[in-house]
């Protein structure tokens, strides 16, 4: 569960791979990254389960290679009518209001219109969204969703190397600041969530970025908000999100649950024997991640990464949302594990000093050892 593998934590400049740490600034530019303190784990008290390893133990990949949400289902373009029925068949399954869904695609809408090639997404203004407000169930006083989950459950937030200034005032269920309002050329009520996804989108679209490639996206999530943080739950919602849009009928199984779950998680710090705010932890290690989030679906996992691996049917081919990627030798000893969210990215806790966070599920030299689809 803890990470040594000079493979997966060598400098390469040019390459732009991104690692959240819980302690420590990021290194800015090529591969970001950070090694794990040297310290003896956590003792665990005699009731609780016993982890899978230790401080010293290796494990799965701990970067995030550069990439977009995958496309998604597009709004309907017919008139107003054809895209409420569009918003009306999608807001049940994603979880969002269908008013602030409406506002996302008009977002969308709008940027084809004034920015043909920035390719802004509505899924991308609805991870932002979801980031931001939880699509308007907060907001308005400078307070965002990450903000209230790291107030709620004791989080530490993930900032990028220059953060971002406290006293910056957010406002609406976009928390966009005055400067970006009045940069975007907006009109209307920044509290209007119509007028504020197009705001958005303008900020997002600025300097000619391009949001379909994977470089282009992140930048402009960047620029929008200087939060490692914020970035990873815009990335995973939004990448839940265009998933869901295809395939609305899988929203209720117990793999999208347990992803939306592990998606809750984000920011929160690995935990050697961790089981999560619920148990009483700060956190999670990674099979207690991976545990919680089926439990949270009615659906029981064994407490190791290895006795999981060995108890759960394996996968042919790829992975899908919900599978559960493997990491160590199938002979010996699986050390890792993480949730597949999808477009070849995982949630997992990597390592002490990390916190739970979207990697790369699967990259060259790593010990990859497969995926395992939970029995429902």
């Amino acid at each position: 569960m803890t990470i040594r593998s000079p493979k997966w934590a060598r400098a390469a400049a040019g390459r732009a791979l991104i690692a959240l740490v819980l302690v420590g600034g990021l290194v800015a530019g090529g591969w970001l990254l950070a090694r794990a303190p040297e310290r003896p784990p956590v003792p665990l008290p005699a009731a609780a389960a016993q982890p899978e390893g230790n401080a010293a133990t290796a494990a799965g990949p701990s970067v995030l290679e550069v990439s977009a949400p995958v496309q998604a289902q597009a709004p309907q373009q017919q008139g107003p009518s054809e895209l409420e029925k569009w918003a009306a068949g999608l807001s049940g399954a994603l979880d969002i209001p269908e008013r602030a869904l409406l506002g996302y695609a008009n977002g969308e809408l709008t940027l084809r219109r004034e920015q043909p090639a920035c390719h802004l997404s509505w899924v991308t203004l609805a991870g932002i969204g979801k980031a931001s407000s939880d699509h308007g169930r907060y907001g308005g006083n400078g307070l965002d969703a990450a903000g209230a989950q790291t107030r709620a459950l004791g989080a530490v937030p993930l900032q990028g190397a220059a953060g971002e200034a406290a006293s910056e005032q957010r406002s609406g269920p976009m928390q966009l600041t005055r400067q970006e309002w009045q940069r975007a050329g907006a009109g209307g009520n920044i509290q209007d969530i119509d007028d504020a996804a197009v705001a958005a989108g303008r900020v997002l679209c600025a300097g000619g970025r391009d949001l379909q490639a994977g470089l282009g996206w992140w930048k402009a999530i960047e620029n929008y908000r200087d939060s490692a943080l914020f970035r990873q739950q815009v990335l995973g919602n939004a990448q839940l999100y265009a998933t869901l849009s295809l395939a609305p009928q899988t929203a209720s199984a117990p793999s999208v649950r347990a992803v939306r779950f592990a998606l809750d998680q984000l920011g929160l710090p690995y935990v050697w024997g961790g089981n999560g705010p619920d148990a009483g932890a700060a956190g999670f290690d990674c099979s207690g991640l991976t545990k919680a989030a089926y439990d949270s679906a009615g659906v029981a996992l064994p407490r190791t990464a290895d006795s999981q691996f060995r108890a759960e049917p394996p996968v042919a081919g790829e992975p899908r949302m919900g599978d559960l990627v493997f990491y160590g030798s199938p002979s010996t000893r699986i050390h890792h594990v993480g949730l597949y969210l999808g477009n070849g990215l995982m949630i997992n806790a990597p390592t002490e000093g990390m916190a739970v966070q979207i990697a790369t599920y699967h990259v060259a030299g790593d010990d990859y050892a497969g995926a395992g689809r939970p029995s429902i």
